[in-house]
């Protein structure tokens, strides 16, 4: 069930990434150099374009399945804690590392 959601999931997220990237950018020119009017500005933003709903459409599906894959994989191991466990969270302390054995070697020659 996972491995299907998951599949799903990427495919999602993949289209979504196409579909931003098709999109032309309205807000780059900041309004300058168009010569447009605030009422010409207003009716075409006032239209939703169908690159703008399937962004939405798979916006929604992208985090549902996002919500679906963190629910499937909490829900097939049981619950822990740190807290049961004192010792293990803490590793056991180690003895010091010996000094190494053989001739010292003379640092200025």
């Amino acid at each position: 069930m996972i491995q299907v959601v998951l599949i799903v999931h990427l495919l999602l997220a993949i289209a979504l990434v196409a579909v931003v990237l098709l999109q032309r950018s309205e807000g780059g020119a900041l309004g300058m150099g168009g010569g447009s009017t605030m009422g010409g500005m207003m009716t075409t933003r006032g239209t939703a374009s169908l690159l703008t709903r399937a962004t939405a459409v798979l916006a929604a599906c992208f985090i549902a399945t996002s919500l679906t894959l963190a629910i499937l994989s909490s829900s097939n191991r049981a619950p822990t804690s740190i807290l049961d466990r004192p010792g293990a969270a803490l590793p056991s302390p180690s003895a010091p590392a010996a000094p190494p054995s053989g001739p010292a070697v003379p640092l200025g020659r």
